[in-house]
């Protein structure tokens, strides 16, 4: 099975999640998407699976320092997108692909959950 988690390396909640894999032997491939980047095509497979309300980070420094106009141009997928674009770090994270299914946040409970599923 083909794992990606996305995020930065520096997030406290990626971090948990990376050693939350690398305690259960869980090969992964890691995609820093400060430096590696991040596409439309990406996103917008991400958001076949989840809704962008959920993608977005609205509790996060990035999206609290945006001016208020900026946060109330983001209504849908499109306008989402362009802002996960502009600043990849609105982006909640970490966001993990497995078999088809993308995921968004950490927790123990839910990587448990997910990988009970997806053995």
């Amino acid at each position: 099975m083909h794992i990606t988690l996305y995020g930065i390396p520096n997030c406290d909640t990626v971090k948990k999640a990376r050693a939350w894999l690398a305690e259960h032997g869980i090969e992964h491939r890691f995609h820093d998407f400060r430096k590696a980047g991040i596409s439309p095509e990406l996103i917008s497979g991400w958001l076949a699976y989840l809704p962008w309300e959920t993608l977005v980070n609205r509790r996060g420094t990035t999206w609290r320092a945006l001016p208020q106009e900026r946060k109330d141009a983001v209504v849908d997928d499109g306008s989402a997108i362009a802002l996960m674009l502009e600043s990849p770090s609105v982006i909640k994270r970490p966001v993990l692909a497995l078999a088809g299914a993308t995921h968004v946040g950490y927790s123990a409970d839910l990587y448990q959950q997910i990988f009970k599923a997806h053995p």
